[in-house]
């Protein structure tokens, strides 16, 4: 009996030690390795780097994106931001933006495309499938025209490259939809393990319907500056990031960001910038840290 119950032990014990080797040399696919992990915050001075400034535009969005000498912009802010946004790109030595993306037609999206259009030399242009009879829309695609610059609408899962920078399309709205901001171009930038999910003003409605294998990041840009309408629960446990940006106007009308939305933020230990506190947001990364910057420009207008 004495011998029978020291052979189970040792059974025991080797299926126990079978099982850990198997966890600690099985292969994981490459599918189920997160590559979005959380980065630290540190100075980042490698040469190659990818940069995301969050312009201050007031109760409106700007991003500036660049990476090996190449640029993109999604979106211009206000009308009355656009003189302001190509001076400062002007004093930046920016002469060239490869992509241009207006996420939707609202005037706080677009209105400041035409001064960029105008400006700027633009390789690719891209909008949603919508059309508003509004004099800002109407300036953009005059401008458009004057400059012999093609509008491209883009499809969902669409993807394209500035410098070593892989961007996606997760999600393009269509002209059935009653919400314009639900016909926003949401995009995933990614830079090796470092990624921004932009989300333009798409409602809960959008962010319920996103590839959940898309959305883990590193970075949200809050929809609708930072509106209840999105960015609920459900939607941080997938994106799961590790800082937020909301691009918000101070005092503004709308009273945003609301308090549900910074209260999950907090619930959920997210580092929190604001344009409204923080003006203009600048996150540099090497594609594993971060090193983020808050300083004054003069975009808002």
């Amino acid at each position: 009996m004495r011998k029978k119950k020291k052979l189970i032990t040792t059974l025991v014990i080797i299926i126990i030690a079978g099982i850990f080797y198997l966890f600690e040399n099985y292969p994981i696919k490459e599918s189920e390795k997160n590559i979005n992990q959380r980065v630290e915050e540190a100075p980042v001075t490698a040469e190659n780097r990818l940069e995301v400034t969050f312009l201050d535009v007031g109760q409106a969005d700007s991003i500036l994106i660049e990476n090996e000498g190449q640029y993109m912009l999604v979106d211009a802010g206000n009308n009355e931001d656009g003189p302001k946004l190509a001076t400062y790109f002007k004093e930046e030595k920016i002469t060239d933006f490869k992509y241009v993306i207006g996420t939707h037609p609202h005037e706080d999206h677009i209105g400041g495309l035409d001064d960029i259009i105008n400006n700027f030399n633009i390789e690719n242009f891209y909008m949603p499938d919508v059309v508003t009879t509004t004099k800002t829309f109407e300036d953009v695609l005059d401008a458009l025209e004057n400059k012999n610059v093609a509008l491209t609408i883009p499809s969902k899962n669409d993807t394209f490259k500035l410098g070593d920078t892989n961007i996606k399309v997760l999600y393009v709205g269509k002209d059935d939809e009653t919400d314009l901001n639900d016909t926003s171009i949401v995009l995933k930038v990614t830079y090796q393990n470092v990624s921004f999910l932009l989300t333009g003003d798409a409602s809960t409605k959008v962010e319920e319907n996103l590839d959940r294998k898309d959305l883990e990041s590193t970075v949200l840009k809050v929809g609708h500056h930072g509106s209840s309408t999105a960015t609920n629960e459900e939607f941080l446990n997938l994106v799961n990031p590790t800082y937020a940006v909301i691009s918000v106007g101070k005092n503004n009308q709308y009273e945003h960001p609301h308090n549900t939305v910074l209260n999950t933020l907090a619930s959920h230990n997210i580092t929190t910038y604001r344009t409204d506190e923080d003006q203009t947001i600048e996150m540099i990364t090497d594609g594993t840290n971060i090193e983020i910057n808050t300083k004054r420009t003069d975009t808002n207008g």
